[in-house]
């Protein structure tokens, strides 16, 4: 029988105050409400209707389903693919570092592949622009200095350089994103990377695919992200949580990424490698859902009958249920 759930809020410094609180059904407190987590992860597990634990239902769930939104940019970041997250896992346990100690990479041994797709305007870095194009950028903010060492060295020597600097960069004639990051986090090694990355902007409905070793970092707005259930962060700059340039350069993929957008086909956006598929459902009336892999239905506007604005609906492989109302419900699919 399909499940009704309440996920869990998370209140990180970089999130929004209104938008998760609207679509939650919840009053605003002027806390910053960031994320809201669907999911078996012991970090926020979400309960079913009866108060049990959703593991109960589904057993370990390899997927994970969040809505975000930020009105700050999130750290520039990567994740590992599940050879270096089983490895660094071994690595950091062998060196006594604890589970829940903030210098530990690895919390678990997987690989942590993701999507995001936009329910508003919506702005990220995501994956290495090509160089050429990128010196010229530098040139124009005056970094000739930075512009010829890409040039010379590529992206892999640059970064070795830049993580390396002590000193600030000048962002006088930096875009206003840049210089935003830069007013909240003066100094970040970081900076001079953030502008080998492709600047996306995203209109609700449209989307990234973030597979293993993406260099990326979310600036502002709200979306759907779904992911494989993992806690693996390794963490570049604009954060004051544990940052580890060295692991980074280590797992990061500096292939240039020449199209960030992922592009939806008949309906369904896939993630990376196949983990997960999401389906936008454009409710107005009854549709019925059937699941051939678990199945969380998120509604993220209007309403669904019977189904409270704080909840969404787990089904289980062979089952099946009928939605009705007017309302923008995503059916997200795991692999």
């Amino acid at each position: 029988m399909p499940a009704r759930i309440t996920g869990t809020v998370q209140h990180y410094a970089w999130g929004d105050t209104a938008f998760l609180p609207s679509m939650l059904g919840r009053q605003p407190d002027g806390a910053p409400w960031a994320e809201w987590w669907l999911g078996t992860h012991h970090v926020a597990p979400s309960l079913t209707e009866g108060g049990s634990p959703l593991e109960d239902v589904t057993g370990p769930m390899t997927m994970l389903v969040k809505v975000l939104s930020c009105a700050a940019p999130l750290s520039l970041q990567t994740h590992p693919t599940t050879d270096q997250a089983r490895r660094g896992f071994a690595r950091e346990d062998a060196a006594g570092i604890a589970l829940d100690d903030p210098r530990r990479n690895y919390r678990d041994e997987s690989a942590k592949p993701e999507m995001l797709i936009a329910l508003t305007d919506f702005e990220a870095l995501c994956g290495f622009d090509d160089v050429d194009s990128t010196v010229e950028q530098l040139k124009a903010y005056r970094w000739h200095e930075e512009a010829e060492m890409l040039d010379l060295y590529g992206i892999d020597g640059y970064m070795l350089w830049a993580f390396d600097q002590r000193t600030s960069p000048d962002l006088g004639a930096c875009p206003d994103w840049l210089g935003r990051i830069g007013a909240m986090h003066p100094g970040d090694r970081g900076l001079r990377v953030a502008p080998l990355l492709n600047h996306v902007h995203l209109a609700p409905g449209e989307a990234m695919s973030l597979p293993a070793g993406n260099l990326h970092a979310y600036l502002r707005g709200a979306g759907l992200e779904v992911m494989a259930s993992s806690d693996n962060v390794i963490r570049a700059g604009f954060t004051a949580k544990h940052v580890d340039v060295t692991e980074v350069q280590h797992v990061v993929d500096t292939t240039v990424l020449q199209n960030p957008k992922l592009r939806a086909q008949d309906g369904i956006y896939s993630g990376p490698g196949g983990a997960f598929t999401v389906e936008r459902i454009a409710l107005a009336g009854s549709v019925t859902v059937d699941a051939t892999t678990l199945t969380v239905l998120v509604r993220t506007s209007g309403s669904v009958d019977g189904l409270a604005p704080d909840q969404a609906v787990v089904l289980k492989p062979g089952e099946s249920t009928v939605i009705s109302g007017s309302a923008t419900v995503w059916a997200c699919r795991q692999g």
